[in-house]
């Protein structure tokens, strides 16, 4: 998705002046922005503990820790 796909798809909202005071978006279009949202902070706490030093694991230790801490995963 680029910047113009977005633009072409918003509604903004303006008052009797003409200034725009708020926008519209299709649900749809709402839940790409989020994915893509998470999507960038996940890369960046990757990045982060990349950074830090952290190691990695893999999913299959990940649930396993976490279930045995008590979690449903």
């Amino acid at each position: 998705m680029h910047v113009f796909d977005v633009l072409d798809k918003t509604q903004f909202v303006v008052d009797a002046r003409g200034a725009r005071q708020a926008v519209l978006v299709d649900y749809r279009l709402w839940e790409e922005l989020l994915a893509l949202l998470e999507d960038r902070e996940d890369a960046d706490e990757i990045r982060r503990l990349r950074e830090a030093g952290e190691e990695a694991i893999s999913w299959d230790q990940a649930k396993a820790e976490l279930r045995a801490e008590g979690l449903d995963v």
